[in-house]
């Protein structure tokens, strides 16, 4: 692979890409802007060695060394969002510990709905859903999404958390009710 040649940069679902902008809100200190303050910190808080980093963000080691160094300074655009998204996943994880442990988080979510249940239900369609989510299912999510789960695993926690908050009332009707969504136009969440 030559210098300037990269791989694309990892594609993620909608709900991995809405959990990484609540969490990008509510960081306390500015990300490190340029792509060699991102290798340099990527390269000391991940003790990674510069050959790993290259192979996460899809580039040369050589690349990864000229940027720390200095010597290269402006990426290519999937270099740059690969920089981009290592760089932050890797900043202030405290972040997500305080989520699962006191305050639990708001997802506003529009997607098609649809049921399962003991009784009868309304058929499934699209709706336009804001909920608390439990600090017990943020927890799960969070530590789904830190062990590299796929969009389906994290769709399936997050549409059972909106069953109990939402449809459920906490355990208050609706008993044997199970919802997936699918189809899903937009998702939000808010620490």
């Amino acid at each position: 692979m030559s210098d300037h040649e990269q791989q694309p940069a990892p594609r993620h679902g909608k709900v991995l890409e809405a959990l990484a902008r609540a969490e990008r809100k509510v960081f306390t200190r500015p990300v490190p802007q340029s792509a060699n303050a991102r290798v340099k910190f990527l390269l000391t808080r991940m003790t990674e060695s510069a050959r790993s980093l290259a192979e996460r963000v899809g580039t040369s080691t050589r690349t990864i060394e000229r940027y720390r160094a200095g010597k290269l300074k402006k990426p290519q655009k999937r270099l740059q969002a690969a920089l981009v998204e290592a760089t932050e996943s890797e900043w202030q994880p405290q972040v997500r510990a305080q989520a699962s442990t006191s305050r639990g988080m708001m997802v506003e979510v529009t997607a098609y709905f649809g049921f399962t249940c003991t009784g009868s239900s309304d058929d499934g369609r699209e709706r336009q859903i804001t909920t608390d989510i439990s600090p017990i299912y943020v927890k799960q999510i969070l530590e789904l999404q830190a062990a590299g789960a796929t969009e389906e695993e994290l769709r399936r926690i997050v549409a059972e958390a909106i069953t109990e908050s939402y449809f459920t009332e906490w355990g208050t009707r609706a008993d044997g009710l199970r919802a997936d969504f699918t189809a899903v136009s937009s998702i939000s969440f808010r620490f």
